[in-house]
């Protein structure tokens, strides 16, 4: 059956998910997930009836959260439908091109590959902003250049003058995304203000992060609706199921919000608590983190990963030399990190 698949897909190593590597303990700081379990109700009516592609509700509830127009809102199977409708309805391919700037989240380029759409990279500097020169060096039959801020997995915030550049520097040739799976925990580095000036440019957002709704794969699409339109021209006909929407409005509801932002502070003041820790132990370089993780140097990080996996705390391995990703989890769980790593090193 391998050789019937497109050729692309016979040489495409998939994306290493935290669910697909695994793993088996008590602490799960991983995937960026968010340690709350929130409890949610629906009655699971209409499920004989197929779903509107685009709940009227939910899309309104976002948008407002989101200060944007309705019309300016698309809802997807998590922010990664998002990257995949982009990249489908822009791309041809074996002509177009995305750009992105590595180390950066890796379902950009998977999304790329699977269609036969052509990747181009140009890393990020020294001290992970963007390479703007390099950026335009290369954007011959580029149509779409991902930015991941804050950045996964490196945790840092992208220059706003620099996207600013971007959007001018791309004016008319290609789409500029954004990825703000992680914004909601520095809401006032969010771009979307810049849609009004932009017609080029696209923000992805989820309820995965900072909603504790990772399980229930809803994200976003923001864009001007010329743009959304042209989404809605590829999208499933039924993207979000009933009970997916039901959840999702309740949790953007104003209990919701009021919920989801007392979490933010809560993980917020972990990411603190675990970064002034780890601060104190020598050897180790702590990036200044936005998200609901931390990016860590150690001494033969492999070694660290692999003795915190072996007694039962799960982090994730980085593409950066000697780097672990550690997820903002509970205060206990930061705590027995914090206490492990500590002892390793003692």
């Amino acid at each position: 059956m391998e050789k019937l698949a497109r050729k692309q897909v016979q040489a495409l190593t998939p994306y290493l998910s935290a669910r697909r590597i695994g793993g088996s303990g008590d602490v799960w700081l991983n995937a960026n997930e968010s340690p709350f379990d929130n409890e949610y109700k629906t009655d699971f009516a209409r499920l004989n009836r197929y779903s509107e592609c685009q709940p009227k509700a939910l899309i309104e509830a976002y948008a407002a959260y989101a200060g944007v127009k309705p019309e300016q809102t698309l809802t997807s199977r998590g922010a990664d439908e998002g990257i995949e409708l982009l990249i489908r309805a822009f791309c041809e391919p074996g002509e177009d091109a995305i750009l992105y700037c590595p180390p950066t989240y890796g379902m950009y380029a998977i999304s790329a590959e699977t269609i036969g759409v052509e990747r181009k990279t140009v890393p990020l500097t020294a001290d992970w902003q963007l390479d703007l020169d390099g950026i335009e060096q290369n954007l011959g039959g580029v149509k779409l250049v991902f930015v991941c801020s804050p950045n996964n997995p490196t945790g840092n915030l992208v220059k706003r003058e620099d996207i600013v550049s971007l959007l001018e520097m791309t004016k008319d040739r290609a789409i500029v995304v954004m990825d703000e799976a992680y914004i909601d925990f520095c809401p006032e580095a969010s771009t979307v203000d810049l849609l009004e000036q932009y017609p080029n440019l696209a923000i992805l957002r989820t309820l995965s992060k900072a909603f504790a709704l990772a399980g229930l794969r809803c994200g976003f699409t923001l864009a001007n609706e010329a743009l959304i339109n042209v989404l809605l021209k590829v999208i499933a006909p039924y993207p979000v199921p009933v009970p997916v929407a039901d959840i999702a409005i309740q949790a953007l509801s104003e209990a919701g919000l009021a919920r989801a932002k007392f979490q933010v502070l809560d993980l917020n003041a972990n990411r603190a608590y675990l970064q002034a820790g780890l601060s104190v132990i020598d050897g180790l370089t702590i990036y200044e983190g936005w998200g609901n993780y931390l990016l860590v140097k150690f001494p033969q990080g492999d070694d660290l990963f692999k003795a915190t996996w072996d007694n039962g705390i799960i982090l994730r391995n980085s593409p950066i030399e000697d780097c672990v990703r550690i997820s903002v989890g509970s205060r206990d769980e930061c705590e027995k990190t914090l206490s492990f790593i500590r002892n390793y090193y003692s």
